[in-house]
């Protein structure tokens, strides 16, 4: 009796410790059913948000300065970034404004780029610095050093990539405790959800909502 007894508790713990399997087994699945999915499973679900607002803003020249990079034939082509060819004549005019103004310029290069492969629209002066990064101009560069030299409290970026250098470098230089300005018309990515959620993100992260302003190049005055 005792031995069928031992038996009929060792046949209960063993369904129990099925049943407890399976029902870790499943419950992921059940939750996951239920809405529990991941932004993957989501991802046709998602809807973009309203378009950002761009806001026309007045600077000071003497305390800004504009931050072009990245804008070099290794990135800036028809083949790889046909959107940031076409904003090359809107930087390059704006860029003369910028000199007429007497407005400190500051260019960057990725890791492959030399001072020779920065396009020729806008191709920087022999004393203009330049600095040399990869997404975040501030690492391991003096580009904070720089803008300090100068004066600078406001930045005025373009370039491309827009989710790269452009979204690395005004969160960098938000942190630094600058004013950022980002004309949207400046900054390209190799497609367009890449630029919508560079400028989502830039007026909405943590790290750069208080200091970014979006704007358009025509939106900025001096």
């Amino acid at each position: 009796m005792i031995g069928r007894n031992f038996r009929d508790i060792g046949l209960i713990c063993s369904v129990g410790l099925t049943g407890l399997i399976t029902l870790i087994l499943v419950l992921p699945t059940s939750s996951m059913a239920q809405g529990g999915q991941t932004i993957v499973e989501q991802w046709s679900k998602v809807q973009a948000p309203p378009p950002v607002g761009l806001k026309a803003v007045q600077v000071n020249p003497k305390e800004t300065a504009f931050l072009i990079l990245d804008i070099e034939q290794l990135t800036c082509n028809p083949d790889r970034r046909p959107r940031c060819v076409k904003s090359v004549p809107k930087i390059q005019s704006f860029l003369q404004k910028v000199k007429a103004k007497g407005m400190p310029v500051v260019y960057s290069l990725t890791g492959r780029g030399t001072k020779e492969t920065i396009l020729p629209e806008v191709a920087p002066k022999a004393d203009e610095p330049i600095v040399q990064s990869s997404v975040d101009k501030f690492f391991k560069t003096d580009l904070d050093k720089i803008l300090q030299g100068k004066g600078i409290k406001t930045v005025i970026i373009a370039g491309t990539t827009a989710e790269g250098a452009v979204l690395h470098t005004a969160t960098g230089a938000a942190m630094r405790g600058y004013n950022v300005i980002v004309p949207v018309d400046g900054m390209s990515a190799g497609n367009l959800y890449a630029e919508q959620y560079t400028a989502w993100h830039l007026i909405n992260a943590p790290g750069s909502r208080r200091r970014t302003t979006l704007t358009r190049f025509d939106m900025i005055e001096f």
